[in-house]
């Protein structure tokens, strides 16, 4: 997600957009006017770094928008953007009087282009394809422009259908010698009856493709145009649909309301893939992965037929609040038809919730402690509901309770969230004292403090990132570097360095316009953030003080390879303690150096991110079956030496922490995530190092506290 929110009042914003709404919208065309026109007065009044709606900001948008509607520039073409360049310098106009001209436009002329995409990739797809031919197909859509015309699109197609069913074919080609060689007396499959197959298969996953293209409705698309005139601000200021309002709030409180099913879309049919473990489905027990929805009925109402529905519009009908009750009816794999009964309950996703276990050392047995963050989550909507800082207080306790005075935080893909459980996590390492610094456009820097002087946890303390670590675990990562109360290991993070908060848009609008709501919400980027020592994340991240690279280390990821993201800046330092010494953080460095140089799993993670970075700017890929397939077999061999260093990795042992223990054995559901929990760590190979650089720290005897 990569944002932090913080969820201060911000009255002259309120004021700002409540007296922007002067008419009452009469029908849909008003309202999208009324939506234009608030979210627009937000992005002046309340962004950090607001932007003048004028012919630059129009020529801008247009580029930004017809990228992310036709991304791969696989419907418009050159001819079809003459009919589009007319409004190239007239957007910011119809920004300003909330019309929408070249919205519809487009949003007319793309539908007109799929429909002319759906009526030859079957055509294309219905004869074989000649693999003889030493010709290339270029992966890599932004180094391709716009097709000239329509016969230049489709050939265009062809070069992709072309390419997608080389790649099908190849892999059915491996499987069918697997099995002949497997199998005896089974007979192999001729190379024309494969080659028709991968074509099949392929024109079945468009037909798929082009169903769920054509069942998008006109407010998805206008959720798209939004965001894109949002992006122009910063790359996290978004706009929420209402329907995806809903989607933010369970990605940043861990839970819904609901019955804990996870569905698919699949051949027009929605489809149960998983059963989330301790939900309401989970404990009724009938409904199981592979069952198809046919129908869902509220509880004492008529049921829906749901065939050909959208996925999003089943959910909604099947998400309802706790304590009600909903009927599925299902085909079962064995075309049973059977109807299921599921009160709904809170869903809770444990995945999303901090998680501890005690480390074995695989050579020293020594015992280290290990907490996995996934997000800094909050319930901004619950008051004292569940909380990032809070839960990992709790860890660290039952830690210690233990005997354990060296803990691992892992904060490896940890996207972000709440603000303030920044501040209040790295109170619990730290006395009192600044955590990070927060400056809005036209505000001086406001410090947000620990201001308990308690230390939680004293022991030695190592923190995991690595590229997607964003936003909240940067600010936290900073922290334990410039306290110098830990060692931060792993590859640069993300370089996220803005704080947004949310605006619900229907509380900014009187009582009289009821009948237009909801209208969705707003994420402003409002402030930055800066470290203690001044520097801004944003753009350069954190930079471990033990550096290792994985395979995306070369790969333009972050927030500097973002459209619009902010400039990086610094303000003034700040004077804090360090808790351990330059001496000391050198030789603990300099010990991990000398191991990762003579690792060969490290070794070959690096061979692995240069020969994808390789990939990724040699993206002309053979369309002859015989070059395509040694290409396959080169990589599938530098894949085969990754996995078998990866085995060479000495196992971790990893397990349940006492307080844990009988909670995990009395619940099947709890011992069934532990359990995949604790598996998931055995050998991994940059926790192996978090572990020995913890050890090098217990062994390196330092003075700590020190003024800085």
């Amino acid at each position: 997600m990569f944002r932090i929110y913080n969820t201060l009042k911000y009255t002259a914003l309120g004021t700002a957009l409540t007296l922007c709404t002067s008419y009452m919208p009469a029908n849909e065309n008003d309202k999208n006017m009324l939506l234009m026109r608030v979210v627009t007065e937000g992005l002046t009044s309340g962004h950090y770094a607001p932007k003048k709606i004028d012919d630059k900001f129009s020529k801008s948008l247009y580029d930004f928008y017809l990228k992310h509607i036709d991304n791969n520039k696989q419907f418009f073409t050159k001819k079809d953007l003459e009919e589009l360049k007319k409004y190239e310098e007239q957007i910011d106009d119809q920004i300003n009087s909330g019309a929408y001209q070249f919205f519809d436009t487009s949003y007319d002329l793309l539908n007109k282009k799929i429909d002319l995409v759906a009526g030859f990739y079957k055509e294309i797809l219905a004869k074989p394809f000649d693999f003889s031919k030493n010709d290339y197909f270029e992966a890599d859509d932004e180094k391709l422009d716009f097709a000239k015309n329509d016969k230049d699109l489709r050939e265009r197609w062809e070069g992709l259908l072309k390419y997608q069913t080389l790649q099908n074919l190849v892999s059915a080609m491996e499987t069918d010698e697997k099995k002949a060689k497997d199998s005896a007396g089974y007979k192999a499959k001729t190379f024309e009856v494969l080659e028709s197959e991968a074509r099949k298969s392929i024109e079945k996953s468009y037909t798929e493709w082009f169903a769920n293209l054509k069942k998008l409705e006109k407010a998805d698309r206008l959720s798209v145009y939004m965001n894109s005139i949002t992006a122009m601000y910063d790359p996290h200021t978004t706009y929420y649909a209402p329907s995806n309002k809903q989607a933010f709030d369970i990605e940043m409180s861990g839970q819904f309301e609901g019955i804990g099913a996870t569905l698919q879309e699949r051949e027009g049919s929605i489809k149960v893939s998983e059963i989330v473990v301790g939900s309401a489905s989970w404990r009724e027990g009938s409904l199981k992965a592979g069952d198809v929805i046919i129908k869902v009925a509220q509880d004492g109402k008529a049921p829906v037929d749901v065939s050909g529905m959208r996925l999003d519009k089943v959910v909604q009908q099947i998400r309802g609040k706790k304590g009600t009750k909903v009927i599925l009816t299902v085909k079962k794999p064995n075309g049973e038809t059977q109807d299921i009964a599921i009160t709904r309950d809170v869903v809770i996703l444990e995945e999303k919730y901090a998680k501890s276990a005690i480390l074995e050392h695989p050579t020293t047995n020594k015992k280290l402690g290990y907490i996995n963050l996934p997000g800094f989550y909050a319930d901004f909507n619950n008051k004292g509901g569940r909380s990032c800082s809070e839960d990992v207080k709790k860890e660290l306790a039952k830690l210690k309770a233990e005997g354990i005075n060296d803990v691992i935080l892992d904060l490896r893909n940890n996207g972000g969230g709440s603000l303030q459980d920044v501040v209040n996590m790295m109170g619990l390492f730290i006395e009192k004292g600044p955590v990070v610094q927060v400056k809005g456009r036209d505000t001086s820097p406001m410090v947000l403090e620990d201001r308990d002087s308690r230390v939680q946890f004293d022991g030695n303390l190592v923190v995991m990132v690595n590229e997607f670590s964003a936003s909240a675990s940067e600010i936290l990562a900073a922290a334990v570097q410039d306290y110098k109360r830990g060692v931060v290991i792993g590859s640069n993070t993300f370089g996220k360095g803005t704080v947004q908060r949310i605006l619900d848009l229907d509380a900014f609008l009187p009582d009289e316009y009821k009948d237009v709501k909801p209208l969705g919400a707003l994420t402003l980027t409002l402030q930055k953030f800066y470290r203690v020592n001044g520097g801004s994340t944003q753009l350069k991240g954190v930079t471990p003080d033990v550096v290792l690279n994985d395979i995306y280390s070369y790969l333009p990821l972050g927030e500097k390879d973002q459209d619009y993201a902010l400039a990086w800046d610094e303000i003034p330092a700040l004077p804090v303690k360090s808790w351990l010494s330059v001496e000391k953080l050198n030789q603990v460095k300099a010990n991990s150096q000398a191991r990762v140089q003579t690792n060969p799993t490290f070794a070959m993670i690096n061979k692995m991110a240069l020969h994808m970075k390789e990939e990724r700017e040699n993206s002309k890929v053979p369309l002859s079956l015989e070059k395509f397939k040694a290409d396959k077999k080169t990589d599938r061999e530098e894949s085969k030496q990754l996995e078998d260093a990866q085995k060479k990795v000495a196992a971790i042992k990893a397990y349940n922490l006492a307080a844990d223990q009988s909670q995990n054995e009395a619940s099947p559901e709890k011992k069934e995530r532990a359990d995949k929990f604790y598996k998931g760590l055995q050998q991994d190979v940059y926790l192996q190092e978090a572990m020995n650089v913890l050890l090098d720290l217990g062994q390196q005897k330092d003075v700590v506290k020190t003024d800085k």
